[in-house]
């Protein structure tokens, strides 16, 4: 008789309105990231200098890279319409940091219009034809530390020159405040187009005597069996800031037996030092070119890629010269099994004399270590052995 009570007690409760969740798909996912770096300084920027006149050039580290839990959530609403949300948990195996700070939104879902969400989404940097980052090769490594940042210098009415640290496009993280766009697949071909209302994740507009802010992304895609090709334009001002940001990507890539080779290009814009609209300056502008490869034979696939941040046209036009910088890259993985990989990732940057460019998510914080941030004229190099496990 108790079973019997248990079971109608049981039944009833799902069928409560308040339990309605049980329709929607819930699934579970991402993958456990973390490496053991070899961090080093070379042509170490005299300014560094302590008053006991020396400074650690290396550092021997455990680093997380980007590990992730994701939860997706889909209801089908019928007639080809269902709503959709994500939350992307960002988490620090090494030191047990976890936040909803990947892309996580909210939306509605149709088999004929696409995709409409608010929230955070990734949108143009990191548009470009190199796989370095994929599993087990270091996301420090990728071509987004020279391709989606800036070198910003400065040079004083006496001629000195101050280099301060690159300055990233599109955030090189999540924009948030936004709402995308993404266009079914037409035969190869999509698109994603999005707006946000505070690129830089501060609202603003309400009492500013600035202006009032806003980004915008348009990214088309097309991919075919072997090959494919991209481009993505990225507009920015901030909310009660004179900061604009613009700035071009386009790639494309050809694959065949296991090769993979690729072409990028960049072109980044910085605009500032105004007090009204209009008035604005150019701070910084630079293009950006990168070569990347990989080979993959069964459980084994090697990453490279060379990338050149050529010279600051509006630098150089003030009198600063040695701004450009170039890096180079070389990871390899094995693959355990279908989710297990284990690799190994060499890469380094050489900056000219007032270049500041450093590794991707080397700025200080979970990823990294407070002194890291890159000086003028230093060359960091990365030596990481990582271990990645998709779930």
């Amino acid at each position: 008789m108790n079973k019997k009570l248990m079971a109608a007690a049981v039944a009833g409760a799902l069928a409560m309105p308040g339990l309605a969740l049980a329709q929607s798909s819930v699934t579970i996912g991402g993958f456990f990231k973390v490496g053991i770096e070899d961090i080093k300084i070379d042509s170490m920027n005299a300014s560094r200098t302590t008053a006991a006149g020396t400074t650690n050039s290396s550092e021997i580290r455990m680093a997380d890279n980007s590990s992730r839990l994701i939860f997706g959530v889909s209801e089908d609403l019928g007639g080809g319409l269902s709503a959709i949300a994500q939350l992307d948990n960002r988490f620090s195996p090494d030191n047990g940091n976890i936040a909803a700070s990947g892309n996580t939104w909210v939306g509605l879902k149709s088999t004929s219009a696409g995709a409409f969400t608010m929230g955070r989404h990734d949108l143009h940097y990191g548009q470009n034809a190199s796989d370095m980052g994929a599993g087990a090769s270091a996301l420090k490594a990728t071509t987004i530390s020279l391709m989606d940042y800036v070198n910003v210098a400065t040079k004083s009415a006496a001629g000195v020159v101050t280099v301060a640290p690159s300055a990233a496009i599109a955030n090189t993280s999540r924009t948030p405040n936004s709402l995308k766009w993404q266009s079914p697949n037409w035969g190869g071909f999509d698109i994603i187009a999005a707006y946000s209302t505070s690129p830089t994740g501060t609202d603003g507009d309400l009492g500013s005597t600035v202006r009032k802010g806003y980004g915008y992304n348009i990214n088309p895609h097309f991919t075919a069996e072997n090959w494919g090709l991209g481009y993505s334009y990225w507009s920015a001002k901030p909310d009660g800031s004179m900061a604009d940001q613009l700035g071009q990507n386009a790639f494309g890539y050809f694959k065949w037996s296991g090769f993979k080779i690729g072409v990028s290009y960049n072109q980044s814009k910085l605009k500032g030092n105004g007090l009204t609209p209009g008035s604005q300056v150019d701070v910084a502008k630079r293009d950006a070119w990168s070569i990347p490869l990989s080979w993959n034979t069964g459980p084994h696939t090697i990453y490279a890629h060379y990338t050149k941040a050529n010279k600051d046209k509006v630098q150089d036009q003030a009198g600063i010269s040695d701004t450009s910088a170039a890096m180079a890259a070389v990871a390899y993985t094995y693959s355990l099994s279908k989710r297990t990989q284990v690799g190994v990732t060499y890469a380094q940057i050489r900056n000219e004399a007032n270049a500041a460019y450093n590794f991707f998510t080397d700025t200080g914080g979970d990823l990294s270590s407070a002194g890291m941030p890159v000086r003028a004229g230093e060359d960091p190099k990365l030596l990481a052995l990582i271990m990645y496990h998709a779930f």
